[in-house]
């Protein structure tokens, strides 16, 4: 889950040059949203993770059991990723790869895990959502987290650009064709690296397909 900090025309450039940092710009641990949706998992089922970044939560849904794929833009972030899943003794299929040029495989995933892909403008966003719904089998589950607008005044983390944030109405509309089994607007302490850090205005979403 990797969120851009202002417009750029060469991503993969500038994520390459944010992740050559020898730490974990977003930590170790996995996003605390996905972490609590531990008891919907089902070790065997197939996931992915979108724009997985270092890959903290393809390794800790790797380590729940589950056949996981990741991608992300950077080719020094999914090196990062690859070296964290080989210490932490787990297996995830990584790809580095744009969401608009990926090959996303219809009805192939049980789980979506997307996780702060707020780079995302909304035309760009909208070919995410869709693909994602696309990509889940029927009764296959979209677990997805980002920032509200209120998240501006905040400035602890994600891009410094209100059309780029999550909204209760724009997630229902986005995913109208799912059944929402959870959507949640909330304020928590995030301590996820050095990027997500203090008080966040978040939003967290779960949807099964129909």
């Amino acid at each position: 889950m990797t969120t851009h900090a202002s417009p750029f025309t060469d991503a993969a450039a500038t994520w390459d040059q944010r992740f050559a940092a020898d730490h974990l710009i977003f930590g170790e641990q996995p996003n605390e949203y996905l972490r609590a949706q531990a008891a919907r998992l089902r070790a065997g089922s197939r996931a992915l993770c979108v724009a997985d970044g270092e890959g903290r939560n393809s390794v800790w849904l790797a380590r729940q059991g589950l056949q996981v794929d990741a991608f992300d833009i950077s080719a020094v972030g999914v090196a990062k990723a690859r070296r964290l899943a080989a210490l932490a003794g787990v297996t995830v299929d990584y790809a580095v790869a744009d969401g608009d040029a990926l090959a996303w495989p219809s009805e192939t995933y049980d789980l979506v895990a997307a996780i702060f892909i707020q780079f995302a403008d909304p035309p760009m966003r909208a070919r995410l959502f869709a693909h994602m719904v696309d990509t889940l089998r029927p009764g296959g589950l979209l677990v997805l987290q980002g920032y509200r607008p209120e998240q501006l005044a905040n400035k602890t983390g994600g891009p410094p650009r209100e059309s780029h944030m999550y909204t209760e109405a724009l997630l229902r509309e986005s995913f109208a064709g799912m059944e929402i089994l959870e959507l949640r607007s909330y304020e928590a302490e995030l301590t996820e690296g050095t990027q997500h850090r203090g008080r966040s205005a978040l939003i967290g979403l779960v949807a099964r397909k129909r």
